[in-house]
């Protein structure tokens, strides 16, 4: 049996290697994937959130470039190095961007940058602030590749560090909807009866209720936040694996390999785990896949309505929020780009849903 597996399992690996567009896909889910877990280290601005405000510089074009001064805290953050790679560093010192600055007297005079055109503020702070008063360490060119959004903060590193709520959303949701689903379904399927009917009408009335709405209903009664979503949009989506496994389960366990392990007197737990479950495996990752695309999808409506991840976390939902009026105000580049991201994202997973269920067609 395992042998047969095997080798089905190698035909539907190469089958999906031809699929040119469902490999592609795969890659480029791979590659947000990486880009979501080490985000902080790919990001311009590696602080908590990328949430590094400069409200001088706010809603500038992409590859804006600003000369930027940092004056050095006397806080000292106690951050190891998993927390910065991982959750990003809390940034205690203060960054201004600036127009130009002068040096006299052991003085550090600068003009705070202004746009339009007009001059900044002028302002003084002594060099011995700096270590060993080295002030030309504090000041960069900063360039900004995807400009800044409404609060003057760096957009791409806020792009890819909402790459990770819609990247695991995905996840917990396809996890949370398969634990459910396979159980509720496994049970209905094998035992039928009025076991089946009593779960079929939780399946029926689930279905009824809209996606959105229950969705709303559950994170109101956990409450708004990160894992609340990622819970609720879960609980919402196993009812479509539930039916799935249901019929599956009604077709197979009639089958000659099934009468044969209760002839052996296994029990029924053994009979669905190892013998019914990995030959109704393929349509499972099928609708795995969709319910990936599906919830990144529930998840930017929520973070649209605000019901989200709450601010300042990152997520394209909320960035799409914050700045949507700005396609009327002539820069709906601030709303598009993550718009664009949401949907690249989501089509990958449809397009690898479409070749794992061609590649996993015994038919064909």
């Amino acid at each position: 049996m395992s042998h047969k597996n095997n080798s089905l399992t190698i035909l539907a690996l190469q089958k999906f290697k031809k699929n040119f567009w469902g490999v592609f896909s795969f890659v480029i889910i791979v590659c947000i994937g990486l880009i979501s877990v080490f985000a902080y280290v790919f990001a311009p601005d590696a602080s908590k959130n990328a949430n590094q405000m400069h409200l001088s510089i706010h809603s500038k074009s992409p590859g804006f470039e600003v000369r930027m001064l940092t004056i050095p805290s006397d806080i000292e953050s106690e951050e190891g190095l998993f927390s910065t790679l991982f959750f990003g560093e809390i940034n205690t010192n203060t960054e201004v961007p600036i127009q130009s600055y002068t040096v006299n007297d052991n003085t550090l005079t600068y003009v705070e940058y202004a746009s339009d055109g007009l001059k900044g503020q002028e302002k003084q702070i002594e060099l011995s602030r700096f270590p060993n008063s080295n002030y030309e360490a504090y000041i960069d060119n900063r360039s900004f590749v995807f400009g800044t959004d409404k609060y003057g903060r760096d957009y791409l590193s806020r792009i890819l560090i909402g790459s990770r709520i819609s990247f695991f959303i995905g996840f917990v949701a396809v996890f949370i909807s398969l634990i459910v689903g396979l159980l509720m379904g496994s049970i209905a399927g094998y035992y039928g009866g009025k076991i089946d009917a009593f779960i079929m009408w939780v399946i029926n009335v689930t279905w009824s209720i809209p996606t959105l709405l229950l969705v709303i209903a559950i994170t109101l009664a956990l409450g708004k936040g990160f894992w609340q979503v990622f819970i609720a949009v879960g609980l919402t989506m196993w009812v479509e694996v539930a039916r799935v496994v249901r019929g599956q389960i009604i077709s197979a366990k009639e089958m000659q390999y099934v009468t044969a392990a209760r002839a052996l007197g296994y029990n029924d737990y053994r009979i669905i785990i190892k013998h019914i479950l990995p030959n109704i495996f393929g349509p499972l990752i099928v609708i795995s896949a969709a319910n990936f695309a599906a919830a990144i999808l529930i998840e930017s409506g929520l973070s649209f309505l605000g019901i989200g991840a709450q601010p300042p976390m990152a997520s394209w939902g909320a960035m799409i929020k914050d700045h949507y009026n700005y396609i009327i105000l002539g820069k709906p580049y601030l709303a598009l780009i993550p718009g664009l991201c949401i949907m690249l994202l989501v089509m990958a997973f449809m397009l690898v849903g479409n070749a794992l269920r061609d590649a996993l067609d015994v038919k064909a």
